[in-house]
């Protein structure tokens, strides 16, 4: 049911979620107006500086949903991921079935192709992390702090982002000082984590600061015929960040970075298996269940990213205007190698061969004019250019159901190339794309009074998308081992290159008003736009539209007790016409019948609303409390596949209807010169399913995840020790399913769906 007031139980839910936060709202409120005395240092919270608008300024005066956590907090969760910012940030999901992105609010991109924009933005030091597959950032070392915008973005920032933008800032060169800050621990499932900082000054002018990382942990999986873990992980990497600051009015800052990520996460089998092989996995001791991580098939699955780039900022004072420079490159190499066949190669078979290589690499520059604030209009404008190519190929060569081996031990003559076409020379895929974006994005603040302000923002912006599909030969020799014939799956396309344009007006409007210097209430409409783009669906040429939305926000920040307390609270909703979202349909699989396949097409609406609050309370010195709850109800409005498949009015996959965290922080330092933190926190995530319509197969039940970490510092010493548990219950859940045609259903497993305890060293000088 489309409608703001059409769902009832949305009112009930957002009334239950406000009603909690009232009291202390209404209590704070009172000892507001008795003007408590003033706060000493370190008894009230500290300030949540953000650049959300891209100026240094409180998080408390920015007419928009912000969360946000710094590099300390950071630490003290102990996540080692980007990704796993879903677990202390309610709201935000990240999906790794279809295509490896991140969600807000319910709503982000799920879909492999190349042309497809991401829906939520990942932005590291202000350069848009845009390449297919990667996420441009991997190691949580060094960070700043990470803000995540709730709600379309595109009037300040480089990318247009039609649901949100994750920033992420990394700690500036220091100049004048030398530090060092490393750290190892050491936990279960060979859980191995070392990092280190340093931060070294150049002369006068001059700072450099060099970060590096490596991270690994064992799997809890195991391919039980090549007796390998399933589900391992291994990263390392590094950054280095130049600054020269000739003057007050002048600096560069010099980026670089690079990273490696291998995993053995791997598809494994649950339940609707053909029976045949279902005994064939029970009598090698492989049991599909929803908590099954073990496979038997003959080749090891494993997926592997190396990224790196580099960037230049240059920060100019023009008069009492500050104007920014941000040019950049980036580029990611992705391979994948994913069979899809569970048993041994002599038994059954269904996809054994099953490769991928994406290279894709971007160059993008940023610019952008400030004024200076506090006076009746303030204003930013910026220019954005960004080109960014993939070039992906693919082979699925499959039997889709024989043994690739007879009992002789002779290899099938004939395989089917998913990924070739009939009549056509070429067993793989090769896939050409380029997306090139040119916008203009500007905003203007009014101080009416020095209580109320209106913001107005606005972006044009000009897309050009463009995408070819041609079939090539692969050596099957060192991939196969032999050179068998190729069958193609489908006729080639008709037409086997696409390009689209398109030009859009997005825009903002936000007005707000400081009922005191410590309560903020503001109201936001803003309107986002992705690009249309070009597919192939089973070598057939499938372009999709463009996606808009408009989006409504309300809602208060306050402060109480002296900044010991605050609590914000807000209410939305976005409304998304042609929603570019992933269809579940059938392809031509080359031996006459039809395969299961995930495309991207268009989903005439959907809609996504509810209600996001937090509280953060200093109660004594030390001791901080913490919690935030969303209630998100997002449901396609508009979605009819064919006419016997209707998806209108159901949920959005990974959109969980309640999300929330709760912390407890405490700190002390005893006479004798030893100090103590001590950190707890819970992530909680209520049921949600990872196929859309499909909520019988693919639902994952609600689960909540228990973190904890004890520190000791030593006296007059730089060197600090600890334990750290991480879901401290062992709760386990699934991260992803899939109907996998004939293998029936599969889903993934997260390193983070198990009990992982440890200790650690940090020293800092």
């Amino acid at each position: 049911m489309s409608g703001f007031g059409g769902k009832k139980s949305f009112y009930l839910r957002s009334a239950a979620l406000i009603g909690a936060l009232a009291p202390f709202a209404a209590s704070a409120a009172q000892a507001q107006e008795s003007a408590a005395p003033a706060a000493e240092a370190g008894d009230s919270l500290p300030e949540i500086v953000v650049t959300a608008e891209r100026r240094r300024e409180s998080s408390q005066r920015v007419p928009l949903a912000i969360q946000s956590i710094d590099g300390e907090a950071l630490a003290q969760v102990g996540y080692t991921s980007v990704t796993d910012l879903q677990y202390v940030m309610p709201g935000v999901q990240y999906d790794p079935t279809q295509g490896a992105a991140f969600q807000i609010r319910g709503v982000g991109s799920t879909s492999f192709d190349f042309s497809n924009a991401k829906s939520v933005s990942v932005v590291v030091d202000d350069v848009v992390m845009d390449g297919q597959r990667a996420n441009g950032l991997t190691g949580l070392v060094d960070i700043a702090r990470v803000d995540v915008l709730m709600g379309p973005q595109g009037t300040l920032f480089g990318k247009n982002a039609t649901s949100g933008v994750i920033a992420v800032s990394t700690n500036q060169p220091r100049l004048g000082e030398t530090t060092f800050r490393g750290s190892a621990s050491y936990g279960e499932h060979e859980e191995r984590i070392l990092n280190a900082t340093v931060n070294l000054p150049l002369g006068d002018i001059a700072a450099l600061r060099v970060s590096g990382f490596e991270q690994a942990q064992d799997g809890f999986g195991r391919n039980v015929t090549l007796d390998r873990l399933v589900g391992s992980t291994h990263e390392y990497g590094g950054r280095a960040r130049l600054l020269l600051e000739p003057s007050d009015a002048l600096s560069f800052t010099l980026s670089g970075d690079y990273a490696y990520h291998w995993d053995s996460s791997v598809r494994t089998p649950v339940s609707g298996q053909p029976a045949n092989v279902t005994a064939l996995l029970n009598a090698l001791g492989v049991f599909p269940n929803p908590k099954n991580a073990d496979t038997a098939d003959s080749s090891f699955g494993e997926i592997t990213t190396e990224e790196w780039g580099t960037s230049l900022k240059i920060e100019a004072k023009l008069g009492d205007h500050d104007l920014t420079s941000i040019t950049a490159y980036r580029y990611t190499r992705y391979d994948n190698s994913t069979p899809a066949s569970l048993l041994p190669a002599d038994q059954y078979s269904y996809i054994p061969f099953n490769l991928g290589a994406l290279d894709t690499d971007k160059v993008s520059q940023e610019i952008h004019i400030a004024s200076p604030t506090g006076r009746f209009v303030e204003y930013l404008a910026g220019f954005f250019y960004n080109d960014l190519r993939a070039r992906q190929t693919q082979l699925q060569w499959a039997t889709l159901g024989a043994p690739l081996y007879d009992a002789n031990g002779t290899p099938r003559p004939t395989l089917i190339a998913l990924t070739g076409a009939i009549g056509v020379d070429g067993n793989s895929s090769l896939f050409d794309a380029r997306n090139e974006t040119i916008a203009g994005f500007g905003q203007v603040k009014f101080n009416v009074t020095p209580q109320l302000s209106l913001t107005l923002g606005g972006r044009y912006t000009s897309d050009s998308n463009s995408q070819s599909l041609d079939f090539v030969t692969i050596d099957p020799l060192p991939i196969a081992g032999y050179t068998p014939n190729f069958v193609g799956s489908s006729a080639a396309p008709a037409l086997s290159y696409g390009k689209v344009k398109g030009d859009n007006f997005s825009y903002r409007i936000a007005p707000q008003f400081q009922i005191t210097p410590d309560v903020l209430l503001y109201a936001t409409y803003s309107t986002g736009y992705k690009p249309a783009g070009i597919a192939f669906v089973g070598n057939k040429y499938a372009p999709y539209r463009d996606e808009t939305v408009k989006s409504w926000e309300a809602g208060i920040k306050s402060e109480w007790f002296n900044r010991r307390l605050r609590v914000n609270l807000d209410i939305f909703r976005s409304d998304f016409k042609d929603f570019q979202a992933t269809i579940l349909t059938k392809i031509p699989d080359g031996a006459g019948g039809l395969l299961d396949a995930t495309v991207i097409g268009n989903a005439g609406g959907l809609r996504t609303q509810g209600v996001e609050g937090s509280i953060a309370a200093q109660p004594v010195r030390g001791l901080t409390l913490s919690g935030a709850l969303t209630y998100t109800d997002a449901k396609f409005t508009d979605y009819v596949y064919n006419a016997t498949t209707n998806y209108t009015d159901t949920r959005l996959t990974n959109s969980p209807e309640w999300s929330g965290t709760a912390a407890v922080d405490y700190e002390h330092r005893f006479d004798s010169g030893f100090g103590v933190r001590a950190h707890a926190d819970y992530a909680y995530r209520s049921e949600y399913w990872t196929v859309v319509g499909q909520p019988a197969y693919s639902r994952v039940p609600g689960y909540g995840l228990v973190n904890g970490r004890l520190t000791v510092s030593l006296p007059d010493s730089n060197v600090e020790f600890g334990v750290y548990g991480r879901n401290l219950f062992d709760t386990y859940f699934s991260t992803g399913w899939q109907n996998y045609g004939a293998l029936g259903i599969l889903h993934y497993t997260s390193p983070n769906a198990r009990r992982t305890l440890g200790g650690f060293v940090n020293v800092n000088f």
